[in-house]
């Protein structure tokens, strides 16, 4: 895969996951996502550019799990500092909910190439 698609589905993936968490509250989905999914699609860029994600966009542990981290902490660092809100249950459901998305996928994708990669052999 590309890293600027993987780049893309991260960021897609961010802004679903601010989106979930918009319209489970009952809030207006597109009335202040940008307010939401921001500090973590800062993160999201943190953790990129700290694991040098373009060089192995589909690392599960070296890029996946680093991404996810930087997105989850970063992310809440700058909803600390603009003043919106951390609490911990909010935490627990993000870092859950960010690790699906930003590790699943990964590990999806690698479950995937692995699959082709024995039918190819046993060819």
């Amino acid at each position: 895969m590309k890293w600027h698609a993987a780049l893309g589905l991260d960021a897609v993936l961010v802004v679903v996951f601010a989106a979930i968490g918009r319209a489970s509250h009952g809030e207006g989905v597109f009335d202040g996502l940008w307010v939401t999914a921001w500090p973590f699609l800062a993160g999201l860029v943190v953790g990129w550019l700290l694991t040098f994600a373009w060089r192995a966009p589909v690392a599960l542990l070296r890029t996946g799990l680093g991404v996810w981290a930087a997105t989850l902490v970063g992310g809440m660092l700058l909803r600390a500092v603009s003043g919106q809100g951390v609490q911990v249950a909010f935490v627990i459901v993000a870092a859950v909910v960010l690790a699906l998305f930003l590790i699943g996928w990964r590990a999806v994708a690698r479950l995937i190439v692995s699959r082709r990669s024995e039918g190819r052999a046993a060819h």
